[in-house]
């Protein structure tokens, strides 16, 4: 899952962003309105975290700049403001510029963490929490993992990789897609490291869980009946 940190207190935002990387997540973070409007504009996120009072705001705007222009251009991106503003006009302002969610700093990680979940649902279109395909089991708030009910322990990757897979069943995602669900800006990325994730998935639920269309990409699912000659 890639997410997008727009956030000016450097104390915060690298917490925060140490924080969802151990979490799993790839996070990547700016600290001012025109970097978050540029790359918003040239790059893609599952998830943007918004920061309302950014520096230079005369001159680049603030976070309801950048949550504007992104609904302008039609970019239905999900966005959780992330802000010490806490009077309800604010809240309203930011709710009604496109915001998902409105979360008032101090906040807990759990609670961001479930705030999260929850948008990502509802932007999936899915009501229910857990992720399931054909008798594998992945629930995000636990971070559990059962196939057939029974438990299978993955590392923190792994556990990415197979929750990218497991939001569409049977689309092929790339190498450089799940790469990017990955790895944050300035991670070294091993060239061959997806193929290394996708073999110890197959090795700990089986051969056929996940398939390969080579030179294309990744699939969850079972391969389609030979055809009869």
């Amino acid at each position: 899952m890639r997410l997008f940190l727009v956030e000016d207190d450097r104390m915060i935002g690298e917490s925060l962003r140490q924080a969802l990387r151990d979490e799993g997540y790839a996070v990547d973070w700016v600290y001012d309105a025109q970097a978050a409007t540029a790359t918003l504009m040239s790059e893609r996120f599952d998830l943007v975290l918004l920061d309302l009072g950014l520096p230079n705001a005369q001159l680049w705007g603030n976070g309801l700049d950048v949550l504007r222009a992104l609904r302008e251009r039609r970019d239905t991106t999900p966005v959780i403001v992330l802000t010490a503003r806490d009077a309800i006009g604010d809240r309203v302002a930011g709710l009604d510029a496109g915001a998902d969610d409105y979360l008032v700093k101090p906040f807990e990680l759990d609670e961001l963490n479930a705030r999260m979940r929850a948008v990502l649902r509802r932007h999936a279109g899915r009501g229910e929490p857990v992720l399931e395909h054909e008798g594998l089991r992945l629930d995000p708030a636990t971070r559990q993992v059962t196939q057939h009910g029974e438990p299978v322990l993955l590392s923190a990757r792994e556990f990415a990789v197979l929750q990218a897979l497991l939001t569409r069943p049977g689309a092929i995602l790339s190498r450089a897609q799940l790469e990017d669900r990955l790895y944050g800006w300035g991670e070294e990325i091993e060239s061959n490291a997806v193929s290394v994730y996708i073999h110890q998935l197959r090795r700990k639920l089986g051969p056929d869980v996940i398939q390969n269309v080579r030179g294309v990409g990744y699939y969850l699912g079972k391969p389609p009946p030979k055809q009869p000659k």
